[in-house]
């Protein structure tokens, strides 16, 4: 037998992940210098990361010999603190995307349900996929999660509800009062899933912490990924109920988040100097990106993110020249949405670039 034919199901039809491209493959697949190409494509943060964090990762290389602290305890405490949560309830995860995953490992099982908005974060589908459930997509609204469309998709078989604010790839948002009369819609044998990886880019996120207080079955997602610029060390973390945690833990991996990651992550939370700064120059860039979107005629989806939606008639097309161009963007075609591409908003200069190469992009399709 072959390694397929040994492989579970729903592994064998288990489609892979793509990332945006990094800028050393399209450097060595188009022949570009590297430091010529801009990257708008994976929603990092284009000012860097959170200064404090980066001292506090340095000064944990100096311990590298040591394995790192498995519970996490120092980062836990600290967002404690911040949430005014006990540490019992809070999972750190290798990214946000490993809770995604525990959170399978956990509750679902092949026949289960899992609903979630379409177009939505693949990875909730992917997740849903990868235990034998089966997932529930239900059509966005004005590009925005329709709540009462998710509640009525809700079955006996639905084990868990994905909820993200701001949504991945459309920007948009939930107000908290929607979501939570959703939550207190859902009935007792659905965990509500809110991804808020984005939340930090809001003047005012919402506040589920309530159902919590409440008993209600939610876990809450959040990421150092994004505002504080850690993507590359990979640390997340969930907030919930210490029983729901708890559980979390029984299928978590020991060692599972390294400790530079952790000690930068601890800082972090410390330096909102950063954070706030990097909000207010993203503001700008949206409406630096919204500004020349309109001047060339496209439509647009408004965003609460680091990210925008642009519709430009032919997604692939325009995605190949701009990334001949040394600009990296992300086409929509996998979230099926041909026409569209999801662009990070970057440094004011790269936003400026974006809009200058896809003016020439666009020129060049209309000429073909």
């Amino acid at each position: 037998m072959t390694f397929e034919e040994l492989a579970k199901p729903e592994v064998r039809s288990q489609p892979v992940y793509e990332p945006g491209k990094p800028i050393e493959d399209v450097a060595r697949e188009l022949g570009l210098d590297p430091a010529s190409i801009i990257k708008l494509a994976s929603n990092e943060n284009p000012f860097g990361a959170s200064p404090r964090a980066l001292a506090a990762a340095r000064a944990a290389l100096n311990h590298a010999e040591l394995y790192p602290d498995p519970g996490c305890f120092a980062l836990r405490v600290k967002l404690a603190t911040k949430w005014k949560l006990t540490p019992e309830q809070f999972v750190i995860g290798n990214g946000s995307n490993e809770i995604l995953e525990l959170l399978g490992h956990a509750f679902l099982r092949p026949g289960d349900e899992v609903v979630m908005g379409n177009p939505a974060f693949v990875v909730y589908k992917l997740v849903t996929r990868l235990f034998g459930a089966t997932a529930i997509e239900v059509p966005l609204v004005n590009h925005t999660h329709d709540l009462g469309s998710l509640a009525a998709a809700v079955t006996a078989k639905t084990r868990m509800v994905f909820v993200p604010s701001p949504n991945n790839p459309s920007g948009t948002t939930n107000t908290e009062a929607e979501l939570l009369a959703f939550a207190r819609r859902l009935p007792d044998h659905v965990i509500l899933v809110f991804d808020e990886a984005y939340a930090e880019y809001l003047e005012a996120a919402p506040d589920l912490r309530p159902l919590i207080a409440e008993g209600r079955k939610v876990v809450c997602l959040r990421t150092f990924s994004k505002i504080y610029g850690l993507a590359a060390m990979r640390v997340g973390y969930g907030y919930a109920s210490a029983d729901l945690v708890a559980l979390l833990n029984r299928v978590r991996q020991p060692f599972n988040v390294n400790a530079i990651a952790q000690a930068a992550a601890t800082a972090a939370l410390d330096d909102t100097e950063f954070t706030e700064s990097c909000r207010r120059k993203n503001q700008a860039g949206l409406q630096q990106l919204a500004e020349g979107f309109s001047a060339l005629g496209l439509e647009f989806v408004p965003s609460h993110g680091n990210f925008i939606l642009v519709n430009v008639g032919d997604g692939a097309d325009v995605f190949g020249k701009l990334q001949g161009r040394g600009v990296i963007v992300r086409p929509m075609r996998a979230y099926g949405m041909p026409a569209w591409l999801r662009v990070t908003v970057g440094t004011e200069a790269q936003n400026g670039r974006l809009l200058a190469e896809l003016r020439s992009a666009l020129a060049c399709e209309s000429a073909d």
